[in-house]
């Protein structure tokens, strides 16, 4: 389940891009909605061929200390977002800044860890981001040890989060995720069971079997689905629907315009670009919408981490 309650930490890497922007206003808010910490990363990178560390500390700390100066400047711009305003309850927020050196991705997962969820921007979307993604995102999202939701720029506030679902542990993951989200924003969630309709052979010259599943028969799993992971119900916040096609078109067809796509991704997979699995990682592409990934192994958050140094207010 996400982290968003007192005393947890949502990260969010920001890097200085629309796309990081829009992930620190999307996770300020998240933050203010749970009483959440949210502790804002940026890492400095290191060229390996000659580390400011070791070369010229004073180089070093005068570019750390223009990042985290960056940092504060974007938490200042951000938290007046009217985004963040509308949810904020008394005008402030907990809220930490992180200077890092090294590795984006990898200084976002290692802050990551401990935390309830990870935030992070995206640059676009579209086919060739397949191959680009497997930069930050995406590696945030097949290797981070908590939840991450994928932002995209420009991305419209909806009023439904649509989830993919099925028989899966990491789907029914997936499912709680989703309500839990929807109703800290008072929204509706749409359940959504991708299925493969009966076929028949007919010009077979000896019967086959028909292939696939009736439509009401995927009604009735679905149905069956949100009772396993909710409850006998009734839920009138969840509509448990079924569509046909392929799963990853399919949900970000119904995500459009939702506050938020949840999706779950079995892959154990550790090459980059298919740890996530087809369906994860072509919504993370391609919605339009933010993405909430759960992976395999990563639906339940670890205990709080410690607390980032570097207060944002004094």
């Amino acid at each position: 389940m996400t982290s968003e309650r007192a005393g947890e930490r949502i990260v969010v890497g920001v890097d200085g891009s629309p796309g990081g922007r829009a992930a620190l206003v999307w996770a300020l808010a998240a933050g203010a909605r749970a009483g959440a910490e949210v502790e804002v990363v940026s890492a400095v990178p290191v060229n390996p061929w000659s580390p400011l560390d070791v070369i010229d500390t004073s180089r070093a700390e005068h570019v750390r200390a223009d990042t985290e100066a960056r940092l504060r400047a974007s938490v200042a711009e951000a938290t007046s977002d009217p985004a963040v305003r509308a949810v904020a309850r008394d005008g402030t927020h907990p809220v930490v800044v992180t200077v890092v050196s090294g590795s984006p991705a990898e200084a976002l997962v290692a802050r990551a860890e401990g935390a309830g969820l990870l935030v992070v921007g995206s640059r676009g979307r579209g086919a060739v981001r397949s191959a680009l993604l497997g930069s930050v995102a995406l590696h945030c999202a097949a290797h981070a040890p908590c939840p991450v939701v994928v932002v995209h720029p420009g991305a419209e506030s909806g009023t439904r989060v649509v989830v993919g679902v099925d028989d899966s542990p990491v789907a029914h993951a997936a499912l709680t995720e989703a309500v839990r989200h929807a109703r800290r924003l008072g929204a509706a969630v749409e359940a959504v069971l991708v299925c493969q309709p009966v076929t028949y052979w007919s010009d077979a010259t000896v019967p086959a079997p028909p292939v696939g599943e009736t439509l009401e028969a995927a009604r009735g799993r679905a149905e069956r689905i949100v009772a396993a992971v909710l409850g006998p119900g009734p839920h009138p916040d969840v509509e448990a629907t079924v569509e046909t096609g392929a799963p990853g078109d399919v949900l970000v067809r119904r995500a459009a315009g939702a506050a938020l796509l949840v999706v779950g991704s079995r892959s154990r997979s550790r090459l980059t670009g298919l740890a996530l699995g087809s369906v994860a990682l072509h919504c993370v592409v391609h919605a339009s919408c933010p993405v909430l990934v759960v992976r395999h192994g990563r639906a339940h958050a670890a205990a709080p981490g410690p607390r980032a140094t570097s207060p944002a207010r004094g």
